[in-house]
């Protein structure tokens, strides 16, 4: 029997979310008090992260990403672009302190992806995927066939509920057609014509996905209104037919130039009144919130080349590539959506 894409579920599965999404923040914290001893450091220097990356010798990526988690975690506070301790950090953290519990988390310092994490922030570069020795980074394992179908199964049973909130919150009434970039099983596709009969869409995938893309749109009797389209988002043009761009859950997995290269292809390639939408956990404009993204964007910096990224943040990059009327509206599980028009 074929699953309805409009199905509702009776509950709200945020907290279920947010233990898989914050599985690696604690991690960085012990990384933080037990190998960089950061908190110490900042209780004598306060400082900006370009000034955190210079002392401890590491990359701005990783970097950001940890200030937002301490940040949203309530242990750090900025000032001017210069980051404090909180009396919170203050007392608990750094070592002169009668209270520090560095020697609480030093038993647990070798912890793999504490260990991970602290290469990442050196390097810049992913881990690999889930810690595995044996392992490859995220990007290289999806050209294994075995492993793309697996992770692709699960990004869809996380897309069947978070699609429909997707096809709910923007309006395509006047769109005809939907380019899913990067689209992986297809269900925020499938979704979105179920919701918006008119619309036709394509799964815009590279091998071995689209072919594993294809496969779940048919078992979802969405092929008549779902196309999938094989080429590479980074390398390849993106198809030109299409009155409305989809990036969900997509973004979050590069840094900021790949990232304002694919909004960039997005202008280029959408007529005139286009739309792009965006559909991501997303900061606040401060950095310092919601925790459950920040948390989020410690996994996604550990495995991808990417963070999360706040409001404020992707909105200036539509801007820049030329887009307009940029808005955002809140979804489901700590996510949303931005929109914004050519």
């Amino acid at each position: 029997m074929l699953f309805d894409l409009r199905t509702v579920p009776h509950t709200d599965p945020v907290d279920i979310y947010r233990v898989r999404d914050g599985m690696y923040a604690s991690d960085m914290l012990l990384a933080a008090i037990v190998h960089l001893d950061l908190f110490s450091w900042l209780q004598t220097n306060p400082a900006t992260a370009a000034d955190v990356g210079r002392a401890f010798q590491t990359t701005p990526r990783p970097t950001d990403v940890m200030l937002t988690l301490f940040a949203a975690m309530g242990l750090v506070e900025t000032r001017q672009d210069v980051f404090h301790l909180t009396p919170l950090a203050s007392e608990h953290l750094v070592k002169t302190s009668p209270w520090f519990l560095g020697p609480y988390y030093e038993s647990l310092k070798n912890r793999p992806v504490a260990l991970d994490l602290l290469t990442v922030l050196r390097t810049g570069k992913p881990a690999n995927w889930s810690s595995q020795k044996d392992g490859k980074d995220w990007h290289l394992a999806m050209e294994s066939e075995a492993f793309a179908a697996q992770f692709t199964a699960a990004m869809d049973s996380r897309g069947v509920y978070l699609a429909q909130a997707v096809a709910k919150s923007i309006d395509v009434s006047h769109r005809r057609h939907l380019l899913d970039i990067a689209g992986g099983s297809g269900v925020y596709a499938c979704s979105l014509v179920t919701h918006h009969p008119h619309l036709a869409a394509t799964v815009f995938e590279k091998p071995p996905v689209d072919t594993i893309a294809a496969r779940a749109i048919a078992a979802r009797g969405c092929s008549a209104k779902v196309k999938v389209a094989a080429g590479d988002m980074l390398d390849d043009p993106l198809p030109r037919d299409a009155d409305v761009h989809l990036y969900s859950n997509v973004l979050h997995d590069w840094d900021e130039p790949v990232v304002r290269q694919l909004i960039a292809k997005s202008f280029d390639a959408l007529p005139r009144g286009g739309q792009v939408v965006i559909h991501d956990a997303f900061l606040n404009a401060a950095k310092d919130g919601p925790l459950h993204v920040a948390e989020y964007s410690v996994l996604l910096m550990h495995s991808s080349e990417g963070r999360c990224y706040s409001i404020r943040e992707m909105a200036q990059y539509l801007t820049d590539a030329g887009f307009r009327d940029t808005s955002y509206r809140d979804t489901a599980a700590a996510r949303g959506v931005m929109t914004a028009t050519k």
